[in-house]
């Protein structure tokens, strides 16, 4: 199975407008564009049944005492952990595409709804959900895509994965709302294909030049 785009090429940085963060003309961080990037498949199994994307930063820190401080960077050596970005279950395999902004256009404070869509995927909830759980203006539940905002001081530039999984079900086993583990522990023996596309992206000022 063979997974790409034409937002940008495979391991390259990922372009401004398919972020949920960017810096202005100024260097001043704000909410940008938020597209859902373009993404399109092939050669997948006669077995598939459906598909599941996930799309998922592993360069998160996993501890926010220096995230987004301005004294200090966040130390590279700092131990790293998982951030699910977009849970797509449930996708037919056909139309073998998803359009630019199909599914994001714009930052949505409190979340775009979910989780049901027309053609029958469901959408899970990005880890923005618990990021922001203690925010009076931005709490909410954050259903699909919501792209890179890393901390505009980590001395790491962020690697985001985004994974196409061909699954034997029609629908994947969850109930309610689910995150990404939940996504990864339901997969479990479903899977007869799977592919990658990555990029990169940082907010940080000295690694952005």
């Amino acid at each position: 199975m063979k997974l790409w785009s034409d937002s940008w090429t495979n391991g390259d940085r990922i372009p401004a407008c398919y972020a949920a963060g960017r810096l202005d003309e100024s260097g001043q961080v704000g909410f940008g564009e938020n597209l859902n990037p373009h993404l399109a498949w092939s050669d997948v199994p006669a077995t598939a049944r459906s598909l599941v994307l996930i799309c998922h930063d592993f360069d998160v820190p996993s501890r926010p005492d220096d995230v987004n401080q301005p004294d200090r960077e966040v130390p590279a050596e700092l131990p790293r952990t998982d951030f699910f970005h977009w849970l797509l279950v449930d996708l037919p395999p056909r139309p073998a595409v998803i359009a630019e902004g199909e599914y994001s256009r714009g930052f949505s404070a409190r979340g775009k709804p979910g989780p049901g869509l027309p053609n029958g995927a469901r959408q899970g909830l990005n880890d923005y959900t618990g990021w922001f759980a203690n925010d009076p203006q931005f709490a909410g539940r954050y259903y699909g895509y919501d792209g890179p905002f890393p901390p505009f001081n980590d001395s790491l530039v962020h690697h985001y994965v985004f994974t196409l999984y061909a699954v034997v079900l029609e629908r994947l086993p969850l109930e309610g709302d689910f995150g990404g583990q939940q996504v990864r522990e339901a997969l479990a023996g479903h899977v007869c294909a799977e592919a990658t596309f990555s990029g990169t992206y940082t907010l940080n000022r000295r690694l952005a030049r």
